[in-house]
């Protein structure tokens, strides 16, 4: 009996010690995904997940808002490292304008109170170093390539997010609203599927 809990306990420390490692090893900004399925259709966002780690007031304020989170990008890869890319299998109608089908990267251009959320025909780098025209981040971005921008609606959240994260919200059979929330800033982009 003895050797067994022996036993038990190197392994239960070998356990920890490699899940302990592990955690170490996890990127600063892990990817994350939003997904939703609308009428058998998926809509997903790939994106990387910055985490706050005690900054306050991310986003900036007046002239400067946005100018320290696009790191010298002309505008937000809407997350963090590779560019944020959203998959959709049905059209997706914002407003009066309509996105087809595709994959499309994601960007946001940010002023204070007025978000807008522009969907790019840029390809996305899977690793800053790959060679070619495709983008990492947000660099080399050029309005030339938009798909849509559409206005975000812009609130204060009730408590603040540690990690950026995108989610869809309000889903109903007919759309919903991708949503973006990152320490207490909320803000949405609503639309209908298909038609």
């Amino acid at each position: 009996m003895r050797p067994l809990l022996c036993g038990a306990l190197v392994l239960a420390a070998t356990l920890f010690v490699a899940d302990a490692s592990t955690a170490q090893d996890r990127p600063a900004s892990p990817r994350g995904e939003a997904s939703t399925q609308i009428d058998g259709n998926w809509i997903v966002v790939d994106y990387g997940r910055p985490i706050l780690r005690g900054r306050k007031n991310i986003f900036g304020s007046a002239s400067d808002y946005g100018t320290a989170i696009n790191s010298g990008a002309p505008v937000w890869r809407a997350g963090a490292n590779q560019s944020t890319r959203l998959n959709t299998a049905t059209d997706l109608t914002f407003g009066d304008q309509t996105l087809a089908a595709g994959e499309y990267s994601v960007f946001v251009d940010l002023k204070a109170d007025a978000w807008t959320l522009i969907f790019s025909n840029h390809p996305a780098k899977k690793n800053y170093r790959d060679e070619g025209d495709a983008l990492w981040g947000a660099f080399g971005y050029t309005s030339d390539q938009d798909a849509l921008r559409v206005p975000m609606e812009m609130a204060e959240a009730s408590h603040s997010a540690d990690q950026f994260t995108i989610l869809f919200v309000d889903v109903t059979t007919d759309g919903g609203s991708l949503a973006m929330w990152w320490e207490d800033t909320l803000a949405t982009a609503a639309f209908t599927v298909g038609e």
